[in-house]
């Protein structure tokens, strides 16, 4: 039976008012809220349920931990996140305030496309890689490092200014060099298509940055080609069952189909070591669309260069026969 939600017009903290409920999910609710302190300002309140993550028995415990990740969260800080700018317990729930992010996420983007039946264009989808390697390695960076893991279209908003944002703080976990499998109060087990083999023992799976790796390529590879992918336990039972992107679209780029299935390998030694290594395979033969409309381009490789321009070099190869054959004629007459 879902957990009843807080009706409109609800007061969390005497500040946050709740104007409607963004979304439910095993674990809580999110919420779309108005400050009551600073008029105008609209917030995103995410509700987590001591019950749904194992913490029942332990109030106290749950309390202090989420209190600590809580903590970590608020000190983040970058353009592609949203900021976590309060936290309080109340009725025995736990909350997190954060700014409210407008616009689409790209999942009702994907939607959209399949309707029109045209493939997203590949600089664009590679514009919003661009921003996620950024905020995923930010996260990454951290001391301790902040996992996401549950990165999919629906927690990727894009803004109406063009700026990406990756929502939904309520599934982070922290990752202590000591602990490898540090459980957090706020932790989740991730969406089928876009989670790795190894985080399907939920709070007794290894998870690293290596999942976070897998969610995002299993993301890039749903924009591309605008199907969800296999999830993992399935690819495991039937090997060959995730189909190549360029043979749903064949517009992809092989330096991007390259990086992608990369990032989507089985076994996490087999991915690209941190998001710094993705980010170089992305974007190493490739112009991408910046929030403001510019393109940057990366330096391309001489291997890319070939691959993707074989038709130019087969022409210019038959032009320079035919030129040193016409030479070749004229000198003996």
């Amino acid at each position: 039976m879902p957990t009843p939600t807080l009706p409109s017009g609800s007061v969390l903290r005497e500040r946050y008012e709740v104007i409607d409920l963004i979304g439910q999910g095993g674990m809580g609710a999110v919420y779309k809220a108005s400050d009551k302190r600073l008029t105008g300002r609209l917030c995103a309140v995410k509700e987590i349920l001591p019950g749904m993550v194992g913490f029942q028995d332990e109030p106290q415990a749950y309390q202090e931990q989420f209190y600590q990740e809580a903590s970590i969260l608020a000190r983040l800080d970058h353009p592609n996140l949203p900021k976590v700018s309060d936290y309080f317990t109340q009725h025995s729930r736990e909350y997190l305030v954060m700014d409210f992010v407008p616009g689409l996420d790209l999942k009702e983007i994907i939607d959209e496309a399949r309707r029109r039946d045209r493939f997203l264009p590949e600089n664009q989808i590679l514009g919003w890689a661009d921003q996620l390697c950024s905020a995923l390695t930010y996260l990454h960076s951290r001391k301790p490092p902040v996992l996401h893991r549950d990165i999919k279209p629906s927690n990727i908003k894009l803004t109406p200014t063009g700026h990406i944002k990756l929502v939904d703080f309520g599934l982070v976990k922290l990752l202590h060099a000591d602990d490898s499998r540090t459980v957090t109060v706020v932790q989740g087990r991730g969406t089928v298509q876009y989670t790795p083999l190894e985080q399907y023992g939920g709070d007794t799976g290894h998870t690293d940055a290596q999942s976070d790796i897998y969610g995002l390529g299993a993301t890039l590879y749903h924009l591309l080609t605008l199907k969800a992918p296999p999830d993992a336990r399935q690819r495991f039972l039937r090997p060959g069952s995730l189909p190549l992107p360029r043979t749903i679209n064949p517009a992809i780029s092989t330096s991007t189909e390259r990086a992608v299935t990369a990032a989507m390998s089985m076994h996490p030694d087999d991915r690209p070591g941190s998001m710094e290594d993705l980010s170089d395979l992305l974007f190493s033969s490739h112009e991408v669309v910046t929030p403001g409309g510019i393109y940057r381009v990366a330096d391309p490789t001489w291997l890319d260069a070939i691959r993707e321009n074989t038709t130019l070099l087969a022409i210019a190869s038959i032009l320079l026969v035919i030129s040193l054959i016409i030479s070749l004629s004229n000198s003996i007459t």
